[in-house]
Order: C-alpha cells, then sequence, then structure tokens
C-alpha cells in the first residue's frame, strides 16, 4: 500500500506515512473516494507535538487489526491542525454537539460530504473507566451507517444547521471606555491565583494575550501581569535550562506541565516579558524570562534558512524508548548525551509573524542585534517564500516547499503585524509596505460591514463546497484572533500614517466583538488589549539620525537619546535615518513628513495624534515633554 502521506509538507502527517491505515490527506479526492464506495468518513486531527496524539498513533493506527476495519469500512484523512486551522475549527465546532472534552486527537466521523455525525477526542485500545475502546466505536459507526442511516443524516444535518445559525450572529456595538476596561482588569484579579499566578484552575494555561492585555491597560493590570510572569517564570511551565515555556500544564501549581513548546506561546510571551522589564527596568524577572525566552526562540526554534519551526515535540527517545518531558527533567549537564525531542520544521506564516514582531520589539528595546538579525532573517524568508507574485500568502512551507493549505486571516494579520514592528524597529519602509498591501487584500476581501476583514481567496474550498465552512472565530486563547490581528495591523497603519481608513476598519473590527470581549475577558485577551490602545491618547515619537547603525545608535546623537526615545510611553515609536524618513513619507506614511535632523544634529518629534511639538536633542528635553502631557 502506497503511502499517500509521505510526501507532505506537514511532519505530522509524515509521521503517520508508515501506518497500515490507508491515509488521505485533506482534500476532496477523499470524500470522492467515500461517496465512491459508500462509506463513512474518519477524520482524524492533531498535530506534530501533541502527546496523547502519539499515543493513539502507537496504539491503535499503527495496529494492523484496526488499520484493516479502517480501510474496509472506511476513508480515513489525517489533518494537521496547524496547517489547516480552518478545518480544525469546524470541525471542533461540529464536536462541541457531541462531547465537552474538546482537544487533540480530535476523531470526527463524518458523511461523504464533511457533515459531522459523532465526534470525540482519545479513544483508548481498550474500554476502560467507561469510556469505549476505539475499535467499539468504529465497531458502532459501521453498524450505525448500515442500519440507521437515516438517523445520520439527520445528526448530520441537525449540527450542520446549528453551526450555520450560530455563525450568523452578530455582536456589534460600542467600543468600551476605559472604565469598562478596567472592570474586565478587576474581573480578571479576581480569578487570581495569588499563589501560584494564573488564573483560574487546572488544566492552567499561560494565556499570553491576556498578560498582553494587562500590561496595555497600565495599573493595576500591569502589575496582576508582572506578578503572573514572575510566578509562571520560576515554575516548572518554563524550562530552567534553555528559558522556553511548555504549552500547559495539568495542575494549578504549574507542575506536571504537557512538555511541547509552541512558537506562539513563546514569541507572545517574550513580548510581553519585553515589555515589563521596557516598563519597570527594576523588574529583574521580566528581564530575565525576555533574555531567556529570546534565546530558547534564536538558538532553538530557529531553522538554517530563518524561519522559525512551529513546535518542539514534548517525546524523545530515552534508553530506546519513548518518554515524554524526561528529556527536560534533566538538567543542562544530564541532557549532553541526549537527542533534544524534535522540531515541527514547517514554517507557518502567521506564527512566525508573531515571532519577528516579538523579537524585533524586544531588539529594538534592548539594543539586542541578536532578536533584531533574527527578525529579519524570518521576515526576509517569508517575503521571498510566503508571498506568491500575485501577492496572495502560502499558509506553510517544510524546507522551502509549500503546502497547498489556503492561508487564513491570521496569517495575513500576524504576519503584517510583524512587518510593521520591525519597520518601526529598523526604519525599512518597505516592511511597512509589505504589511499595508496585506491589509489592503483583506479589506478588499470582507464583505462583512462589522467586520472589514477576510481571507484574501477565501477559505478553504472543501469546506466552502459542502457549505460548512465557518466566519473566523473571535475567540482568543493562546493567540489573537485573525480579526484581531488585522485590526492591530489597521492600527499601527494608521498611526504611521497611511490614512484614517485603517482606524475606522480597526475601531469596526473590535467594535464587532466588545461586547464578547468584556463577558469574556479570558477569551478575549488579545481584542482587549488592542481596545485598551484604542481607548488611549495617540502618541507618536519618531526620532531622527543622520546615521543608523543596526542597533539605532548614531554618532549624531546626545548620548541617552535613544535610550530614552526606546522608554518613551507612546502608541508608536520609530527611529529612522534622514534617508528612512524620506522613504517612508515617500511610501505614503504622512507621519514622517518634515521629519529630518536639524543643522546636523538627532531630532525627537512628539506628535499627539500627527500634531507634533518642537523637535528635541536631548534626552531631559524629551522626558519633559512626556511629563508635560
Amino acid at each position: 500500500m502506497a503511502s499517500r502521506l509521505a510526501e507532505a509538507v506537514s511532519p505530522y502527517l509524515r509521521a503517520h506515512a508508515g501506518n497500515p491505515v490507508d491515509w488521505y490527506p485533506w482534500g476532496e479526492e477523499a470524500f470522492a473516494a467515500a461517496r465512491e464506495r459508500d462509506v463513512p468518513v474518519l477524520i482524524s486531527i492533531g498535530y506534530a507535538t501533541c502527546h496523547w496524539c502519539h499515543v493513539m498513533a502507537r496504539e491503535s493506527f499503527s495496529d494492523p487489526a484496526i488499520a484493516r476495519v479502517l480501510n474496509e469500512g472506511f476513508v480515513a484523512i489525517k489533518v494537521d491542525r496547524e496547517e489547516h486551522p480552518d478545518v480544525d475549527s469546524s470541525y471542533l465546532a461540529a464536536a462541541s454537539a457531541f462531547t465537552r472534552q474538546l482537544g487533540w486527537p480530535l476523531t470526527v466521523f463524518a458523511t461523504s460530504d464533511g457533515r459531522t455525525f459523532y465526534a470525540g477526542t482519545y479513544f483508548p485500545p481498550r474500554e476502560m473507566q467507561g469510556m469505549p475502546s476505539f475499535g467499539q466505536v468504529l465497531a458502532a459507526v459501521t453498524d450505525a451507517w448500515r442500519e440507521r442511516r437515516v438517523q445520520l443524516d439527520e445528526t448530520a444535518d441537525a449540527v450542520a444547521a446549528a453551526l450555520a445559525a450560530a455563525s450568523t450572529a452578530q455582536t456589534a456595538g460600542a467600543l468600551p471606555s476605559r472604565e469598562q476596561l478596567h472592570g474586565a482588569v478587576a474581573e480578571l484579579a479576581a480569578e487570581e491565583d495569588r499563589l501560584h499566578g494564573g488564573f483560574g484552575g487546572a488544566p492552567k494555561f499561560p494565556v499570553a494575550p491576556v498578560l498582553a492585555f494587562l500590561v496595555a491597560a497600565g495599573e493595576p493590570g500591569r502589575s496582576l501581569a508582572a506578578r503572573t510572569m514572575r510566578l509562571m517564570g520560576a515554575s516548572p511551565l518554563r524550562d530552567p535550562v534553555d528559558g522556553g515555556f511548555f504549552r500547559y500544564a495539568t495542575k494549578a501549581d504549574w507542575s506536571d506541565p504537557h512538555y511541547e513548546r509552541m512558537l506562539t506561546d513563546n514569541a507572545l510571551l517574550l513580548r510581553v516579558a519585553a515589555e515589563l522589564a521596557r516598563a519597570e527596568p527594576a523588574d529583574t524577572a521580566a528581564a530575565a524570562i525576555s533574555d531567556g525566552v529570546a534565546k530558547f526562540l534564536v538558538g532553538r526554534m530557529q531553522l538554517p534558512d530563518g524561519g522559525f519551526a512551529s513546535a518542539q515535540d514534548s517525546e524523545s527517545d530515552i534508553d530506546g524508548e519513548r518518554n515524554e518531558g524526561g528529556y527536560y527533567r534533566r538538567d543542562a549537564g544530564a541532557r549532553v548525551s541526549l537527542d533534544p525531542p524534535a522540531l515541527d520544521q514547517k514554517v507557518l506564516t502567521g506564527w512566525n509573524g508573531l515571532a519577528i514582531g516579538a523579537l524585533a520589539r524586544r531588539g529594538f528595546i534592548d539594543g539586542d542585534e541578536v532578536s533584531f538579525a533574527a527578525a529579519r532573517r524570518a521576515a526576509e524568508l517569508l517575503l521571498a517564500q510566503h508571498v506568491r507574485c500575485d501577492g496572495s500568502l502560502v499558509r506553510a512551507s517544510l524546507g522551502g516547499r509549500a503546502s497547498a493549505a489556503v492561508a487564513t486571516l491570521e496569517d495575513t494579520g500576524m504576519f503584517a503585524g510583524g512587518l510593521l514592528e520591525l519597520a518601526a524597529a529598523s526604519g525599512e519602509s518597505k516592511y511597512a509596505v509589505a504589511a499595508r498591501s496585506l491589509i489592503d487584500a483583506a479589506m478588499a476581501a470582507s464583505s462583512d460591514e462589522p467586520v472589514p476583514f477576510a481571507a484574501p481567496g477565501g477559505g478553504d474550498p472543501v469546506l466552502r463546497a459542502s457549505g460548512l465552512e465557518l466566519p473566523d472565530d473571535p475567540a482568543e486563547g493562546a493567540t489573537p484572533s485573525g480579526v484581531t490581528a488585522c485590526a492591530d495591523a489597521a492600527w499601527r497603519l494608521y498611526l504611521l500614517g497611511a490614512g484614517e481608513g485603517y482606524r475606522t476598519a480597526a475601531e469596526q473590527a473590535m467594535s464587532s466583538v466588545a461586547g464578547l470581549a468584556l463577558a469574556r475577558p479570558l477569551a478575549f485577551g488579545g481584542a482587549l488589549e488592542l481596545m485598551a490602545r484604542l481607548a488611549a491618547p495617540v502618541v507618536q515619537l519618531v526620532t531622527v539620525i543622520a546615521r543608523r547603525s543596526a542597533q539605532g545608535d548614531s554618532d549624531d546623537a546626545e548620548p541617552g537619546l535613544i535610550a530614552a526615545t526606546r522608554l518613551h510611553e507612546a502608541s508608536l515609536i520609530a527611529v529612522v535615518d534622514d534617508r528612512q524618513a524620506q522613504e517612508f513619507a515617500d511610501a505614503g506614511f504622512m507621519l514622517f513628513e518634515g521629519r529630518t535632523t536639524r543643522a546636523g544634529a538627532a531630532a525627537a518629534y512628539r506628535c499627539e495624534a500627527f500634531v507634533c511639538a518642537l523637535p528635541v536633542h536631548d534626552a531631559s528635553s524629551l522626558r519633559a515633554l512626556g511629563e508635560q502631557a
């Protein structure tokens, strides 16, 4: 049996290429085969660093007897949720009709047109604790398909109808006031675990978007974020050897973590730690976390070509056996003789955008050339290999080979946001121009007035053809939603002077989720962070120097001016030289019009909603401008 997965871009699919199961990758071919054979479809969704996905693969998908049942009575599809997040979202939503324990591996049974009639997560090889074995589940589904097809179709129709009805609901409202945002901070504070840090009980996630909101909201939110970061950083959730954070912990004290390490979590937590260290230089815990996570991202997660791997596995081979977390439970000396857990080396556009933005921001704040150079390398790779000639995006690649999966709205927004952070940090307008093109395409693709962004080119074609495509989910757990990411990038474009339309789009998008975000702050941290910035006064700071080094320093700048620029409280900060300022202005970013050095001396321009004070030339004068505001 020739494997259809052997040449897949996804390492998760490749890991299943040797299974005796006759897997199909996600696509119309699988559903056509199911229609031709008149059999149900099994859709198994997971990802390369998922522990229980590994377990089910070893226990069931490697079992010849199970494989025989699947091959004879089903068409089996293997899906990498990171490669196809829209497919994952659609079937997670459908699975919620059958189980409250959502997660991965996600096991979905569907008709030949993709409609779900039953779903669960992990099924063991033998019946245990009231949970049926996977073999029993397959037998029951096979029996129902043969004997009770009408009822299965009715169930599938009801689930599809419920999802379609839910997807049409609108929640547009007014943007929250600062008082309402303070109320969201208070609600989060009431959920704080003051002993161990974090929110709620077990299992416990770092919820980086929520921490970013707390920082943006100011006091007392910033102190809450700092406490949480300090306690998480000292807990078993963080690897003390190389500084990276694990995905989540099964206990309230952050012990017994699930040891996979995600690019998303670490990029977002780096950004939070760097901002905390910038705002409070005496916060040595935040500074140490920022240093450690940056070194982890650059030293462990960045690939030779400059892109960032999506995750690092929880398991490794120790003494000839697969072991979850065993590598990480050893100190640095004991790890020397062990191979580290494998990386999922697929490069995801949106997730790399988060890493680019976080490392560029850290590089700018700390003058850290290593972080800055890593951000630039990743940006150049993605611009060269993940942006097609027609301007459309590649969702994922492996070793330079592009996946057929369609890019999602998060790819557009997160990549654009990372490019804009890099543009401000580097002074290079080309990154802002590229980001503007991406956001323009997302705005042009939208026909929904309350939500002015949509994935260019539409969503997954198989879901769309089956009527199973859902709108982009505005809820946020581990990462900001695609809508929030695009709105954030649009707001940054407005701050650069790209035009009022970008501000309007950002405000419309956030208005569409404002009610939900205030009601469920733990699930809307990214949106609330942007709402906090929208509610704050607009302050822009552009410091122009004659000769820019990679770190943003210049011989013509008064000692301390660049440092004072980095520490200034502002909605947007950029350091450019005379040439770069002119290039920004020529590219249509009006904030930079007329921004030059004065008589050969560096000049800092502090503006409030594009109304700028006279330039100053030294750190003390710049600080005084901030104090007068």
